[in-house]
């Protein structure tokens, strides 16, 4: 009997073993060296370096290809370099919260509305979950059957003036029909409308120019008397950035010129590429280097934030700067101060002498995100360049006027006129506030006739 007993015994201790944890690929659990792959990848994909990130977690998923948190790690890298069905397709038989809000977001931004909001209602379903966004858009979506989201007609390519506005990127557009101006806000992720006007979201449509009509927009609220205040003019739209990313935009600040095109322009000539990813497919996050022997940080690109560049202390120390030099500037909170950098690097673009902001509040981004973020890239550094949107968004390419970063002598910084309006370029006064909204920049000259396209600058394709 006991000859009988142990064999079995022993049997039930190894499928013990097994199930309690084992190096099995196929089980839940990850074995060691899955492990490291999955570290690895969490901290590339929290550092922005989406190339080591990708290549660490098809590390992690081929020695464990059924583990939950190595599926979902792995479809937030997809969604966050745009790649909609890849991050469906890891995603499919979970259905978790984070698994369903990864999906739901893949839908929406794949334009596949229905099962969006199939999949963002029932995420809203567990009572742990508060997302406003998902709410808005899971609503919006429903609204939205048989729509084709930013089907574009009339044209291929329109441009249109940007009345002057300092560094803010001020559109003139028109709104179902109603003239309006909008901000171009890559802080935000979808189109977003004065709720003093509309108090639900809506499908929309926006003409820029004589022909080119954008249809089926969509578009969530907000109150942007606040903005509109601000800037002197009254500001009845953001332009975020999926809305932007349909439709292939170029802005120029300098050369007052925003281009919408219907398809992605060719690369243009003498330009950088600079590659970009989204947290959750919406925050608008691109890497630079602030030294030589920096590997490269994470900044969020904040075209509703005036200052040139903002960033925080470990990466202000890390550059070499002397803080000491860092002034206050006319119309910003006294806390900030502004300074130069020694080195800048921006994709394969060095930019020497750029200024940067210590003091301006981080915090409210960072928890925003789930990423490492080392700060913030403003309106102020994005004026120095023509810029342009491509591959549906996945980089930007830059083009720089050499006269922007050429030597001049330093000027003592003067108190801001009265109601006027800063020059626009990367030195312009800071002054936005600490709640991220567009400060101050005078009244935006009246945009006279913006209706005629006006013939694309070098570098942006027709």
């Amino acid at each position: 009997m006991q000859r009988l007993i142990a064999p079995a015994f022993f049997l039930l201790l190894g499928a013990a073993s097994i199930a309690c944890g084992g190096p099995d690929p196929n089980t839940s659990a990850r074995a060691p060296i899955a492990d490291k792959w999955f570290n690895r990848a969490k901290a590339a994909y929290r550092n922005g370096d989406l190339d080591d990130a990708s290549a660490a977690i098809d590390g992690a998923l081929k020695a464990a290809p059924k583990d939950v948190e190595s599926r979902l790690l792995a479809s937030r890298i997809a969604l966050a370099k745009l790649e909609y069905a890849e991050a469906i397709k890891l995603t499919e038989g979970l259905s978790d919260t984070d698994a369903r809000g990864i999906r739901g977001r893949a839908f929406w931004y794949a334009g596949d509305i229905d099962r969006a909001a199939d999949e963002l209602e029932e995420m809203l379903r567990d009572p742990a979950v508060k997302d406003t966004w998902a709410r808005d858009v899971a609503k919006l979506a429903r609204r939205g059957q048989g729509r084709h989201p930013f089907a574009i007609e009339g044209g291929v390519v329109a441009s249109v003036e940007m009345p002057q506005a300092g560094p803010a990127l001020v559109v003139p557009c028109e709104l179902d029909g109603e003239r309006v101006l909008a901000l171009v806000a890559t802080a935000m992720g979808e189109l977003m409308i004065d709720s003093t006007s509309r108090k639900e979201p809506a499908w929309v449509n926006l003409r820029f120019g004589e022909r080119l009509e954008v249809k089926d927009v969509p578009a969530l609220t907000t109150d942007l008397s606040n903005i509109s205040r601000q800037l002197g003019a009254p500001i009845k739209a953001l332009l975020g950035v999926n809305a932007l990313r349909h439709m292939h935009v170029t802005f120029d600040r300098r050369g007052s010129q925003f281009v919408v095109r219907k398809s992605d322009p060719p690369a243009p000539p003498d330009a950088n590429r600079v590659p970009l990813f989204y947290v959750r497919g919406g925050g608008m996050m691109m890497r630079a280097s602030v030294s030589k022997q920096d590997d490269g940080s994470l900044l969020f690109v904040d075209s509703s934030a005036f200052y040139p560049l903002a960033l925080d202390d470990t990466m202000l120390k890390r550059s070499g700067a002397n803080l000491s030099t860092f002034q206050p500037q006319p119309g910003a909170p006294p806390t900030w101060k502004l300074g130069m950098l020694p080195y800048f690097k921006l994709g394969t673009l060095d930019l020497p002498e750029i200024p940067a902001m210590q003091g301006a509040p981080l915090a409210d981004y960072k928890s925003n995100f789930d990423v490492d973020l080392g700060g913030v890239v403003g309106a102020g550094l994005l004026s120095a360049f023509r810029v342009t949107f491509g591959e549906d968004g996945r980089w930007l390419w830059l083009e720089l006027d050499p006269a922007v970063f050429s030597p001049q002598p330093q000027a003592r910084p003067q108190p801001p006129v009265p109601g006027g309006t800063p020059p626009p370029g990367v030195a312009a006064p800071p002054s936005a506030p600490p709640d991220n909204t567009p400060a101050p920049v005078g009244p935006p000259k009246p945009p006279a006739k913006t209706d005629a396209p006006k013939t694309e600058g070098k570098g942006a394709a027709k």
